[in-house]
């Protein structure tokens, strides 16, 4: 029972297909209910899927077949049922330029297991198109800026007194200094928003969707967070389907390694790359469902621009260009993969073995042959090895201040470390500290330094940067970014003159700051109950701080040669130097930004 619909939407099939193959998105919006997987490893190392559900007074459950889709051009996937009144449902959609626009043909296939699946087929065949029809319209017009919201939907069942609390913990987050002024917004989007989006809140995402800056809106999630409008988990993303597999509330509890049922693979936690931090509703806020409503298509896996099911011996040609990046061909199943820098050049084939994936001679460009030389079913893909900007990963997280002021307490377990593959480190310190305090007096001078601790916490924040601790009359922040690091040191003796001047102005009273910064690898610990830093890395920045004379800025030479920094330098005189510092070998070369230099 084969039904066809062509349709037009009046978008580029480039950007229709963000919105058509978000198959989970548009079976929330049709109110299609959500579903779990239970996942079980065969013995040829392939992962069977077998979801369950209610639908209309019927119960149904059915195997899950992969998906198989090239980005752009079209995607199917089939359902094998064992319960409920069909015993298979195909669906496929091809996306073809049409003028300006796309033209799409979709095709349901229904093969009825009892007769009540012949009598309403049809039927509901036509209903399904019709209503997906309608969603993928909204969505193309919100895409276009036509309307306000992706769907009309109604409003979900929420608990009693939901939306009362709701607006209370709104106003607590707006009274937070890290609210930023949108904390009516966020409880909004708890209350409305569809269940797909919120079952993983990731702020960079939420960002987008609301039109700001990133950090405004990751430290309104943290102040959500400790309201109690949210919960926080952290989760540990598996390298191949970069799906959450394994996670915790607290970062003390966070394994050292998951399983993927999914993929079937073990993998360890890479601090730098695969450690998220994800927000969720409070349950008594906003319950969700449990499981998803599409758990395998394409945009669960954006990553992944082509995928293939293939059959026992079968060879497939398949016509598509690839933009120049970093790809991995492999299977859905465990086994041995091949890593490609593809440069324009035509791809090489992929041919899987009982061992795994090797790479076949290039062919035609824009032409791509998969072989399956097994003798079972499995699915082979190519992703892009690139992982998402979209993940808010745990050492941006740390090096924010709203992090360390709202979650003081978080700290990894005793004995626990993890690696950090590049943080900037700004190390600060004042000139002639201890002739202030004999000038004005402990206490008079104790204020100055407490409130220039303050000035300096405020530019890093501006900055994406995080205090890590305090040491005397020093500071110690972390930043993600070099370039954040130095447009912060810059910000710093910019406006140093101003609070000197805030504070009487008088030349016995004037602060002088030495800065220094390093930016590398280090090891992140918990130390004195807080988080910090510790390595080779931390020694430099410190060192090199003390090479500082007052009002200049030091530079390790990684942290000059930066791209990002280089045009920064280019506009402020500096000097290359050279010093032996204690603890390293060798001397060390550092450029100064002069102090009678820095930009105002």
């Amino acid at each position: 029972m084969r039904t066809t619909w062509t349709w037009h939407f009046d978008l580029p099939p480039e950007q229709l297909w963000p919105v058509l193959a978000d198959t989970s998105r548009l079976n929330e919006a049709m109110g299609l209910p959500a579903y779990a997987l239970e996942e079980t490893a065969q013995a040829n190392g392939t992962v069977q899927r077998r979801g369950r559900t209610r639908l209309a007074g019927y119960a149904f459950e059915w195997e899950e077949r992969p998906f198989e889709w090239i980005q752009g051009q079209h995607f199917r996937q089939d359902r094998l049922f064992d319960r409920g009144p069909f015993g298979r449902v195909g669906s496929a959609f091809q996306v073809e330029h049409d003028g300006q626009g796309a033209r799409v043909t979709c095709t349901i296939d229904l093969e009825p297991r009892l007769l009540v699946g012949r009598l309403i087929g049809a039927a509901l065949a036509r209903h399904a198109a019709t209503g997906l029809h309608k969603r993928i319209g909204q969505a193309v017009d919100f895409v276009k800026g036509e309307r306000l919201s992706r769907f009309d939907l109604p409003s979900p069942r929420l608990p009693a007194g939901a939306r009362d609390r709701a607006a209370g913990l709104a106003d607590a987050i707006d009274r937070s200094v890290y609210g930023n002024g949108l904390g009516r917004r966020l409880c909004d989007y708890v209350l409305e928003g569809m269940a797909g989006d919120l079952v993983r809140l990731r702020p960079k995402l939420l960002a987008r969707e609301f039109g700001i800056g990133q950090r405004p809106t990751v430290e309104a999630c943290l102040a959500a967070a400790r309201a109690g409008l949210l919960t926080m988990r952290w989760e540990i993303l598996c390298p191949n389907c970069r799906g959450g597999k394994a996670g915790t509330s607290s970062l003390s509890d966070l394994p050292r390694g998951a399983h993927c049922p999914s993929c079937n693979i073990d993998y360890e936690r890479d601090f730098e790359r695969n450690v998220e931090l994800a927000f969720s509703p409070a349950p008594a806020i906003r319950p969700l469902p449990q499981g998803g409503y599409c758990l395998s298509g394409p945009m669960g896996t954006p990553h992944v621009p082509v995928q293939l099911l293939l059959s026992p011996g079968e060879r497939r040609t398949i016509s598509v260009e690839l933009p120049s990046g970093p790809y991995r061909l492999r299977t859905l199943h465990p086994g041995a993969y091949v890593d490609v820098d593809h440069e324009g050049e035509a791809f090489p084939g992929l041919r899987v073995t009982p061992l795994g994936v090797e790479a076949m001679e290039s062919g035609k460009p824009n032409e791509i042959t998969f072989l399956n030389d097994t003798t079972f079913e499995l699915a082979a893909l190519i992703e892009d090895r690139r992982w998402t900007r979209d993940a808010l990963t745990a050492p941006e997280v740390i090096s924010l201040q709203a992090f360390r002021d709202l979650f003081a307490e978080a700290t990894l377990r005793p004995g626990d470390e993890a690696a950090v593959g590049q943080v900037a480190l700004l190390f600060s310190d004042l000139r002639g500290s201890t002739a202030l305090y004999e000038r004005v007096g402990d206490a008079a001078a104790f204020n100055i330094v407490r409130d220039h601790f303050a000035f300096l916490a405020a530019i890093v924040r501006d900055h994406d940067g995080a205090v890590v601790k305090t040491i005397g009359d020093a500071v110690m922040a972390s930043f993600g970014d070099p370039v954040d690091a130095v447009q912060a040191a810059l910000a710093m003796q910019a406006r140093i003159a101003d609070f000197n001047r805030d504070h009487g102005g008088r030349s016995d009273r004037c602060l002088v700051l030495k800065l220094g910064i390093h930016a590398g690898p280090s090891v992140m610990v918990s130390l004195n109950d807080r988080l910090d830093y510790f390595g080779s890395t931390v020694n430099m920045a410190a060192r090199l701080q003390g090479q500082s004379q007052g009002g200049d800025i030091v530079l390790s030479e990684a942290v000059a040669r930066d791209p990002a920094v280089k045009p920064l330098l280019a506009s402020v005189p500096a000097r290359l130097e050279k010093v032996t510092l204690k603890g390293f070998d060798g001397p060390v070369d550092f450029v100064r930004i002069l102090p009678a230099q820095v930009p105002k």
